[in-house]
């Protein structure tokens, strides 16, 4: 497939995109695996092509712009944790290993998967907030600490069909509960403790109970 061919096609692919999406724009494409993050979707140009070149931007239908206006409606909806209180969920979790002597990454997430807040202390590898976001995957999905979903599925094998390809189901992630409802989640990564994923958990803990104080 020639340059002109792909431009037709990723044009026709954005046409049907608006037509089915509205408002939403043309950002939201399939995501480039089974294991790929939520939102982690990307727009069918400006990267290379298998041939090593930049695909062109096509054709915009009449009338579609490429961005939203200032004071569209929200993108996301979801119920899920203020960016403030987001951002100091993630940051007491960070605190909380690093006196420990730990250096992590942290992520939290909203009742729909999507990322609120990450951060990566100082020293950290930066890989741990993806691992991160993939344990608060496994903590939102089975509403629970993933130290007792690895027991749960330990004793029972049926509850492996809440087991997605972009999850990490090792302890080191807990559920954000406020007023009884499971807003969205918290993760940790890059601790020692034993067992493994321990020390993370105690630190995802002290994230959500800094959410929980700033709720009250």
């Amino acid at each position: 497939m020639n340059n002109r061919q792909r431009a037709a096609l990723y044009a026709g692919l954005i046409t049907f995109s608006l037509s089915a999406l509205g408002a939403d724009g043309p950002f939201h494409d399939a995501p480039a695996s089974p294991r790929s993050l939520p939102a982690d979707n990307l727009p069918p140009f400006r990267m290379l092509d298998d041939g090593g070149k930049l695909v062109p931007i096509p054709s915009m239908p009449p009338g579609a712009g490429m961005h939203r206006g200032a004071g569209s409606p929200a993108e996301s909806t979801a119920p899920g944790p203020s960016l403030t209180a987001a951002i100091g969920a993630a940051r007491a979790a960070v605190d909380a290993c690093g006196a420990a002597g730990y250096r992590v990454g942290v992520a939290v997430i909203d009742s729909v998967g999507e990322a609120r807040a990450m951060l990566t202390a100082d020293g950290s590898d930066g890989s741990h907030i993806f691992v991160a976001t993939r344990k608060a995957l496994t903590a939102l999905a089975f509403d629970m600490p993933n130290s007792s979903a690895v027991d749960a599925l330990a004793k029972d094998p049926s509850l492996l069909s809440k087991v997605k390809p972009n999850m990490f189901v090792m302890p080191g992630a807990v559920p954000i509960v406020i007023n009884h409802k499971t807003i969205g989640a918290i993760g940790v990564s890059g601790a020692g403790g034993s067992p493994f994923g321990h020390q993370d958990e105690v630190c995802a803990e002290a994230g959500v109970k800094a959410i929980q104080k700033m709720a009250k």
